[in-house]
């Protein structure tokens, strides 16, 4: 699949015709920027929303769609750059647009989302922008300027709700400088507490050295917040265009391959206190890591960078509790802890759990204490929520 350079390309050597001005306007407009920060410096910042008897649950996977971002880079034709519609059949792509009519209340209108978690028993989100709003495929400042965007409506949702939402920034990664400088003002200036990415960019591995990323997880690490992992389905996903596929199985299958690069080419390795969370219960990767320490074990060419076991690095790592399943959930408890595990829900996604409390509650051989970490104890530490 041929990729085209994304509307406004300011590449000279391009030679691309016009674009309209209006289009370039809106996409670099950032109106609610200087709002944001003053709101966000005037609000506590602090989530205390009252329990009675428990401590505070936590959501760490749920997403939130800026509205006005995403009409204003409609003219650009985000589509022809999504994994998740390019490898998909007529029937998938119809479901789709079904699914974000149906749920735009829910992913954008705050009110009905609070009503939701409210239902849910979710005290506190901790809100991302949605995946395709990660804008990797546009031109580095043109997708500095939206993530910027995306981030101080972010900071505008928590400073108005400060005891339902602490926020999870986004960053252009198809520029490590770039990325560093949005990751420094989501953090400093506007208060959030971390940055989702996706686990590729642009079709490359987090690790490849074109994209020069390693200045960016050194700084997720030195300003201790959370660095958020989290799919857009799967890039070369030919094989994977039935039957949802490229979501069903390719959502866990990039994030094993991210997690496989960040342990496996050192990142982990030479920031050990970097604190990543993997959606979707860590891809597969959590589930089946005996064979790439057998491998590290084995054969030569899997121990280039590390010397240590894989599984040493992937002990490192959280995960949600997304699993769909209590046994994979006990599972994920017992092999990487239960200070490791953290309640999850891919709100107001239809491959979400729409019912996580009562998941952590279902697991067999589960205390009390255990399930209050698990249920929130384990984000607000990682989050720095005063409870």
């Amino acid at each position: 699949m041929m990729y085209t350079c994304a509307v406004p390309c300011l590449d000279p050597a391009h030679r691309h015709p016009p674009v309209h001005p209006a289009v370039t306007a809106a996409v670099r407009t950032a109106p609610a920027r200087k709002t944001a920060v003053k709101t966000v410096k005037a609000a506590a910042g602090r989530p205390r929303r009252k329990t009675t008897g428990r401590s505070a649950r936590v959501d760490i996977h749920c997403h939130y769609l800026n509205p006005a971002v995403a009409a204003d880079v409609a003219p650009l034709n985000p589509a022809q750059h999504e994994p998740s519609i390019i490898y998909a059949t007529d029937l998938t792509r119809e479901v789709n647009v079904k699914q974000m009519r149906d749920r735009a209340p829910q992913l954008s209108t705050i009110e009905v989302r609070l009503k939701d978690m409210d239902r849910m028993g979710i005290d506190i989100q901790a809100v991302s922008p949605a995946p395709p709003q990660f804008y990797y495929w546009t031109e580095p400042s043109l997708g500095a300027g939206l993530a910027a965007r995306v981030n101080d409506r972010i900071a505008e949702i928590v400073a108005t709700w400060p005891d339902r939402f602490v926020g999870l920034g986004t960053v252009p990664l198809q520029n490590a400088d770039l990325a560093v400088g949005e990751l420094e003002r989501a953090v400093q200036q506007l208060g959030l507490r971390g940055i989702e990415i996706n686990t590729n960019v642009n079709g490359r591995n987090l690790t490849d050295p074109a994209l020069g990323l390693e200045k960016f997880f050194r700084r997720v690490q030195e300003l201790d917040v959370v660095l958020f992992l989290h799919p857009n389905s799967f890039t070369h996903a030919d094989r994977l265009t039935q039957h949802y596929f490229n979501n069903v199985i390719g959502n866990p299958l990039d994030s094993t391959i991210a997690v496989s690069s960040l342990i496996f080419d050192g990142v982990l390795e030479r920031n050990p206190k970097l604190k990543v969370v993997v959606a979707h219960s860590g891809g597969y990767l959590a589930h089946y890591w005996a064979r790439m320490d057998h491998a590290h074990r084995a054969r030569p060419d899997c121990r280039t960078v590390i010397r240590k076991p894989p599984s040493t690095y992937l002990k490192k790592l959280h995960f949600d509790t997304i699993t769909f399943d209590t046994d994979m959930l006990r599972h994920s408890i017992e092999k990487w802890g239960v200070d490791h595990v953290l309640l999850g829900t891919d709100y107001p996604y239809d491959m979400g759990d729409v019912d996580p409390v009562g998941h952590i509650e279902r697991v067999p051989r589960l205390s009390r204490a255990d399930k209050e970490r698990i249920m929130g104890g384990n984000a607000a530490r990682l989050l720095k929520i005063r409870r």
